[in-house]
């Protein structure tokens, strides 16, 4: 059983990324997604976060109008599109399960390793 997000790379200010969370051994269609970033020496912050059934989302304040999260059940995975990127986007970003869409991070698990986004020119 594995979470693994993938995408990350390095994109100048402006630009877009696609990040993908990726289920192994379990379906992702029965849990609520949410996608975590973290910078060294901060809190892990909760970027954004899709209901088990795709129908509501929940994101942050910085990521409302910039980062689009959805599901694709037949390949079992969760996405975030994140455009308009910022320099303070920069982050190790993470995907991991939940019930629901709660705000306590420790209620989330299945964390996996995080993918690496870095926005500069």
């Amino acid at each position: 059983v594995q979470l693994q997000a993938s995408g990350g790379g390095l994109v100048q200010p402006g630009g877009s990324l696609k990040l993908s969370c990726t289920a192994h051994g379990f379906t992702l269609g029965d849990y609520a997604v949410g996608w975590f970033r973290q910078v060294p020496g901060k809190e892990r912050e909760r970027v954004s976060c899709i209901s088990n059934s795709g129908d509501r989302t929940y994101p942050a304040d910085f990521a409302k109008g910039r980062f689009t999260v959805s599901r694709d059940d037949a390949k079992n995975t969760v996405d975030l599109q994140m455009s308009s990127l910022k320099p303070e986007d920069t982050a190790v970003y993470y995907c991991a399960i939940n019930t629901i869409c709660g705000t306590t991070l420790f209620a989330y698990s299945y964390w996996g390793h995080g993918t690496q986004v870095t926005v500069s020119s």
